[in-house]
């Protein structure tokens, strides 16, 4: 046999070794999780590149686990050349949700420039951030926002009708821009067809539990308030 040709053998049964190993791992941990947590719902299992661990997606949560399937890692793993918090990227690729989930004429639309670059925002009327972040926003250009009224009524207890009255607005971008800048509340009693309560049941369904949280056009989320300079990064990361 030529030597080329048994090297091509050797790295394709070297392959196969490799494979029925991580397969025979992912079978251990299934079942070390599955008796040691009944009634989880363990997503996926797949090995890192990290020290022999394996990625385990259990229950809407992200750990590592030996390859033997006896320690839990729980914890972000960041890569220390680029500070890149590894665990938190792959996370938000997990948590990624298509676009079709997100019905655009219950938003308020606002177009900047071209508006070729587009986001999907969840914002609450009376959070802080949310308000910070709309000041980022200011700064970047060819951008689509989709703002979605997203009162969290547990911390702000007028959001709700606030965001009601935005909507029932005759200019509900005037409303909007109005209310953030200024506080100036429409002078409407909130009580038109308003799509702030299937919003808010939306946002439950998708796990959104702070504002403002960014979707990308890659389903990629993004929760917190993030300056003007990160956002172009994400834009340009997670384009579709």
């Amino acid at each position: 046999m030529k030597f080329a040709a048994r090297m091509a053998s050797l790295a394709l049964a070297a392959g196969l070794v490799v494979a029925t190993g991580a397969q025979a791992n992912e079978s251990v941990i299934r079942k070390a999780l599955t008796e040691r947590f009944p009634g989880a719902q363990i997503t996926s299992v797949k090995k890192t590149p990290y020290s022999g661990l394996f990625e385990v997606y259990l229950d809407g949560q992200l750990v590592y686990m030996d390859a033997k399937g006896q320690y839990v890692f729980a914890g972000d793993i960041i890569e220390l050349k680029s500070r890149t918090n590894l665990t938190q990227a792959r996370l938000a690729r997990l948590q990624a949700v298509d676009w079709s989930v997100f019905p655009l004429n219950n938003a308020i639309k606002t177009v900047k420039g071209k508006g070729e670059r587009k986001i999907v925002l969840f914002s609450d009327v009376d959070c802080p951030f949310c308000r910070k972040f709309e000041a980022e926003l200011d700064k970047v250009d060819n951008i689509t926002v989709y703002t979605f009224l997203y009162p969290i009524e547990g911390l702000h207890p007028k959001a709700v009708q606030t965001s009601r009255q935005i909507w029932c607005a005759p200019d509900r971008n005037k409303a909007w821009d109005e209310y953030i800048a200024k506080g100036t509340i429409p002078g409407n009693d909130g009580k038109c067809a308003h799509p702030v309560d299937a919003t808010v049941a939306l946002g439950n369904k998708l796990g959104v539990s702070g504002t403002p949280t960014i979707f990308f056009a890659n389903g990629v989320r993004v929760p917190g308030m993030v300056p003007a300079a990160q956002l172009e990064r994400l834009l340009a990361t997670n384009a579709k």
